[in-house]
C-alpha cells in the first residue's frame, strides 16, 4: 500500500484539514484521488457525524433531514459525481507537489513525500 496524505488549504494558504490515503498503486489519476478522497470522507461522516468539517463533501439538505432520524448516510456516487464536476468547473483547485492538476487523467506518484492540496474557491458576489 501506498499512502498520500492530503490537504486541504484555504487561499490564504493556511491549513484545514488532512486527510490519510491508501492506494494499491505507485501512480493514480487526479480522478482516483478525488474519488478515493469522497470515499474516506462518507465513511469518515457515518462514523462520527460531529467530527465532519470543512470537508469536500457536503450531505444534502434533503439527506440532512431524511437522516436526522437514523444513522446518517450519503449516497457516494452522486457526492462523487459533484466533487468530479466541482473541480472541471474550477469549484477547487488541486495541486500535486506545488503544480496545478489541469485534467481527471492527469497521472502522479502515490508516496508520501508527495504534496497535494485542495485549495477550495470562494465564488465572487454577483459573479
Amino acid at each position: 500500500m501506498n499512502t498520500l496524505i492530503v490537504k486541504d488549504e484555504s487561499a490564504a494558504g493556511d491549513l484545514l484539514h488532512e486527510i490519510i490515503l491508501q492506494f494499491d498503486s505507485e501512480y493514480i489519476s487526479a480522478k482516483e484521488l478525488i474519488e478515493a478522497r469522497v470515499t474516506a470522507e462518507i465513511e469518515r461522516y457515518e462514523n462520527d457525524v460531529k467530527s465532519f468539517a470543512n470537508n469536500l463533501v457536503k450531505p444534502s439538505n434533503l439527506e440532512q433531514r431524511l437522516n436526522q432520524s437514523k444513522s446518517p448516510s450519503i449516497d457516494p456516487e452522486k457526492q462523487i459525481y459533484i466533487a468530479l464536476k466541482a473541480f472541471q468547473n474550477n469549484g477547487f483547485i488541486l495541486l500535486v507537489d506545488e503544480e496545478q492538476v489541469e485534467t481527471l487523467d492527469e497521472k502522479f506518484l502515490v508516496a508520501e513525500a508527495t504534496q497535494v492540496s485542495f485549495i477550495k474557491l470562494t465564488p465572487l458576489v454577483g459573479g
